[in-house]
């Protein structure tokens, strides 16, 4: 098996970071790097407690997060041949990890996401306002990348080496989008498999309050745009 490391973005996510990481496989993964928030709770006393490296980032935002998560892996630990994103609110099933990697392992794909849309999710995992903010994002991404991706789901895998040629910026929630939109920009060869969803532990930060679900849309909606222009 590759070496793979799974990089978790956490922000107040006591209730929930230890459910994550007691479903991980351990057989799969070769480290565990959450990566706190400045989170104001025990998120990260708890995933220590069960053996997972915690790095800190100041800077609140999940793109921000995620390169901290990044950085680390560059600086302190030898490259691994995949990356996985998983969020820490436990909305995603983190045992289906296997199918992520899959692809990639077996028909050499260079990223898989997992696309909620077509896979299971449980009542009320995901709001009417989430599912439509998805859907008009998706396409519109299609549209202007030629492309047919289902889902922005931050639950993925990539090449390490593929996810450092993107050269990822965004600090915010746009993320997702900046990935996807640049790997069809750099001709990543890419997948979806469905994955099952669950309602998170937990208030969320984007959907749970109308603010937080109208910025995500104009981060998002920002960033496709930005790199078509580029």
């Amino acid at each position: 098996m590759p070496e793979i490391v799974v990089i978790i973005p956490a922000l107040n996510e006591e209730k929930a970071i230890g459910k994550v990481l007691r479903r991980i496989p351990g057989n799969l993964v070769t480290r565990v790097v959450v990566v706190d928030n400045s989170s104001t709770d025990a998120t990260a006393e708890v995933a220590k407690g069960l053996g997972a490296t915690v790095v800190h980032e100041s800077h609140v935002g999940y793109g921000a997060a995620c390169l901290k998560g990044i950085e680390y892996i560059m600086s302190n630990i030898p490259e691994p041949e995949i990356v996985v994103f998983l969020d820490a609110d436990y909305s995603d099933y983190p045992e289906e990890m296997p199918r992520l990697i899959q692809p990639i392992v077996q028909q050499n794909y260079d990223m898989v996401i997992g696309s909620r849309l077509p896979g299971s999710r449980n009542k009320g995992a995901m709001p009417w306002h989430q599912v439509l903010g998805n859907r008009l994002a998706v396409t519109l991404i299609n549209w202007m990348y030629c492309v047919h991706y289902t889902d922005l789901g931050p639950f993925r895998a990539i090449k390490f080496d593929k996810l450092l040629k993107l050269r990822m910026q965004e600090r915010k929630y746009g993320w997702t989008a900046e990935m996807q939109v640049k790997a069809a920009r750099q001709g990543l060869r890419y997948s979806e498999v469905p994955v099952s969803y669950r309602p998170r532990i937990g208030v969320s930060k984007i959907s749970g309050t109308l603010s937080g679900t109208v910025f995500a849309g104009y981060s998002i909606l920002a960033t496709v745009i930005k790199n078509r222009l580029c």
